[in-house]
């Protein structure tokens, strides 16, 4: 919504929406879970379900289910939330804090919520264990992780979708496509896209495929240039392998599929200055596998085609990305979860 677009420009204005528009949610997504997780035995969960906030009122098996590890401290990175802060290494493990004091601003929910159900309102976080759908070839596992963390490998999926076929046929008439995305969250720049994409199609002699998602906007000016090819939406493990590189918003899903097809990319974070992608994109570029990350917001004409220039002719970037791409091969992150969850007691 409109009212939601102007919250995500700035998450700290989100407190004078909290009793009337995010407490009201809050409540009826912690009622709706608690009542699904009353009917099961095992339960795993996303941070933001809160499940653990009840969990001590349940006779079942809750398991913290994430992708971005943004709540177990560690001092081996820091959290990934706030990496642009530059904050030195040492001060790792209190980076993680922020998450706690995120939590506490909706500390009266939750001691309603648990009220409603005949809980204590006064709650000790639990120690729950946790897997999460990474790869240690990308993000090492910290080793000051409790031994019920697990890293599992990414999550992956095989879509049952196929290319439309007009997109198909543009991948097959020419050179393997540059791809753009900006992912599924709104965002502003003062970048005039239509006109860098247009640039970059004639000095790089490169094809683009650019997907909207719900990110990008103005693009009916593109859909005369028999260089570039604007579809709503596509599935990443099928258009994956047919490009080039990849230039993306940095969310570790589209991280994680440049990584399984062997792509570099360079991210755009969208979510900056709080937010994960940013992190994602450094940890890309310190490995070797893409360039150092440019947020959106901060991105020009000629940073952007200066930037994809180097994407696109980077040799080593290509090598490291189809030496990952191997790895991964060997990775069942999905089977490896199923274990783990059967294992845990």
């Amino acid at each position: 919504s409109e009212e939601g677009k102007k919250m995500m420009s700035n998450p700290f204005s989100a407190r004078k929406h909290l009793n009337r528009l995010i407490y009201p949610m809050m409540r009826d997504a912690m009622f709706k879970f608690h009542l699904l997780s009353k009917e099961n035995e095992v339960v795993l969960f996303h941070v933001k379900a809160m499940a653990d906030y009840y969990a001590d009122g349940l006779n079942c098996k809750f398991i913290r289910t994430n992708v971005v590890p943004a709540i177990e401290p560690t001092r081996e990175f820091i959290n990934p939330i706030v990496s642009f802060s530059g904050l030195p290494s040492f001060m790792n493990r209190l980076s993680y804090k922020l998450s706690d004091l995120g939590m506490k601003m909706m500390s009266k929910p939750i001691k309603q919520f648990r009220q409603s159900i005949g809980l204590n309102e006064k709650h000790t976080k639990l120690n729950l264990p946790s897997i999460y759908g990474l790869s240690n070839y990308f993000l090492s596992r910290p080793k000051d992780y409790p031994a019920d963390s697990y890293y599992t490998g990414f999550w992956f999926e095989n879509s049952k979708v196929e290319l439309e076929k007009e997109l198909a046929g543009f991948i097959s008439n020419g050179e393997p496509p540059l791809l753009l995305t900006f992912g599924s969250m709104p965002s502003k720049s003062k970048l005039n896209l239509p006109k860098a994409l247009q640039r970059i199609t004639k000095e790089l002699n490169t094809r683009l495929v650019v997907i909207k998602g719900w990110g990008l906007e103005n693009t009916e000016e593109l859909q005369n240039n028999p260089a570039i090819k604007v579809v709503e939406s596509a599935p990443y493990d099928k258009l994956m392998p047919h490009i080039k590189a990849a230039v993306h918003h940095g969310g570790i899903g589209t991280v994680a599929e440049c990584l399984r097809a062997g792509k570099p990319f360079l991210t755009c974070p969208v979510l900056y200055p709080l937010g994960d992608q940013h992190f994602w994109g450094t940890v890309a570029y310190k490995k070797g596998l893409g360039l150092r990350p440019i947020p959106l917001k901060k991105l020009d004409e000629d940073k952007l085609v200066a930037a994809v220039r180097e994407l696109l002719n980077n040799k080593q970037l290509y090598a490291n990305s189809q030496k990952i791409m191997e790895q991964l091969k060997g990775e069942d992150g999905v089977a490896n979860a199923i274990n783990v969850i059967e294992s845990i007691k």
